[in-house]
C-alpha cells in the first residue's frame, strides 16, 4: 500500500507536469525510478505502461477541451510507434551498467533542454496557416518515439518543443495532439518491453498501477492548466529538478570524486535558481505587456502558453 501511494504522487506530479507542458512525464517517472535502483529497461517499460492509462486519460481531457488537432495525431502515432518499438529493442540488448549510463545522459539532456526552452528562450506568437503535413510529422515521430523508449522518456521534448517551434499549430493543441499520440507510442513502447524483457527484469505492477492511477487523476486537472498555469515557471521547476537528479546519478556512475561532484551539483543549482528567476521574470513581464495591449482573461493565459 505504501509503494502504490508514493509512486501514486509520483504519477500525479509527473501528469500535472506532462499535461500542462505537453512533455516530461516519462522523464520524471523514469528518473524516479531510477534513482530508487530500478533497472533502466525496467524502469522504461514501468513508465510506459503506465503511460498507456496516462495518456487516454490525458487525450480524453484535452479532446473534450478541444485541445486536439486530429490530422496531426494521426499522421504522427504511427511512426511514433515504429520509433518506439525500436527503441524498446536497442534499450534490452544493452547491458545494465551501459544502460544505466545510456538512459540518465539522456534523461539529464533532455531535462536541460526543458530547462533552457522554458526559463530562457522566447518563441513568441509565431502561428502561421500551413498545418504540419507528413514529411514534418513522420520523421518526427519516429525520432521521438526512439528517443522515448530508448531514453526512458522524450516524446514531449522532442515532439512538442519542435511543433511549437515550427509554429504551425496553436501551442495548446501542441499539447494536446502530442498528449494523444502518445497513447499509441507507449501502447507500442510496452508491447516491445514486455517482448523483448529478460525473464530476470520483472516488472513490479504495483509501481505501474501507481504511476498510471496517480496520472490519470492529475489528467483533468492539467488539461485545464494548459489554458491558465503559467508553463515557463512549471517547465523551469521540472527541468531544474530532472537535470540534478541525473546529474546525481551520472557522477556516481562514474564514480567521481567528492570535490567534483559538489562542483558540478553547486553549478547546476546555480544554472536552476537562474532559470526559474528568469521564468518569474518572463511571466510578470507578459503581464506587463497583455495589460499594456488592453488582454484580459483568456487571452492573458493564451499568451502564457504561446511564449
Amino acid at each position: 500500500m505504501h509503494t502504490l501511494l508514493l509512486f501514486g504522487l509520483a504519477g500525479f506530479l509527473a501528469q500535472l507536469v506532462d499535461g500542462s507542458l505537453g512533455m516530461a512525464f516519462g522523464v520524471t517517472a523514469t528518473t524516479t525510478l531510477v534513482t530508487v535502483g530500478t533497472a533502466p529497461a525496467v524502469a522504461s517499460a514501468a513508465v510506459h505502461l503506465a503511460e498507456v492509462g496516462t495518456s487516454l486519460a490525458s487525450g480524453v481531457s484535452h479532446w473534450k477541451l478541444r485541445n486536439v488537432d486530429w490530422r496531426t495525431v494521426g499522421i504522427l502515432a504511427l511512426p511514433g510507434a515504429a520509433g518506439a518499438v525500436l527503441g524498446a529493442y536497442v534499450l534490452t540488448s544493452l547491458s545494465t551498467s551501459s544502460a544505466e549510463v545510456w538512459i540518465t545522459a539522456v534523461l539529464l539532456v533532455l531535462g536541460l533542454y526543458v530547462l533552457v526552452r522554458f526559463a530562457f528562450l522566447k518563441l513568441g506568437k509565431l502561428i502561421t496557416t500551413r498545418r504540419p503535413g507528413a514529411r514534418f510529422l513522420a520523421p518526427l515521430g519516429l525520432v521521438a518515439g526512439f528517443v522515448d523508449a530508448s531514453g526512458g522518456g522524450g516524446w514531449g521534448p522532442v515532439a512538442t518543443t519542435t511543433l511549437l517551434s515550427s509554429g504551425r499549430l496553436e501551442p495548446r493543441k501542441v499539447v494536446g495532439s502530442v498528449d494523444t499520440s502518445e497513447f499509441i507510442v507507449a501502447l507500442a513502447a510496452s508491447l516491445g518491453f514486455l517482448v523483448t524483457l529478460s525473464q530476470e527484469e520483472e516488472l513490479n505492477y504495483t509501481v505501474v498501477a501507481g504511476l498510471m492511477l496517480g496520472g490519470v487523476i492529475a489528467a483533468p486537472l492539467a488539461a485545464w492548466l494548459v489554458r491558465r498555469l503559467p508553463p515557463r515557471v512549471l517547465g523551469a521547476a521540472a527541468g531544474g529538478l530532472i537535470v540534478f537528479t541525473n546529474a546525481k546519478t551520472l557522477l556516481s556512475s562514474f564514480d567521481a570524486g567528492g570535490q567534483v561532484t559538489t562542483v558540478v551539483l553547486a553549478a547546476i543549482a546555480l544554472l536552476w535558481a537562474t532559470g526559474l528567476a528568469a521564468a518569474l521574470r518572463s511571466v510578470r513581464e507578459e503581464k506587463r505587456i497583455n495589460a499594456l495591449a488592453g488582454e484580459t482573461g483568456a487571452g492573458e493565459s493564451t499568451a502564457r502558453v504561446e511564449t
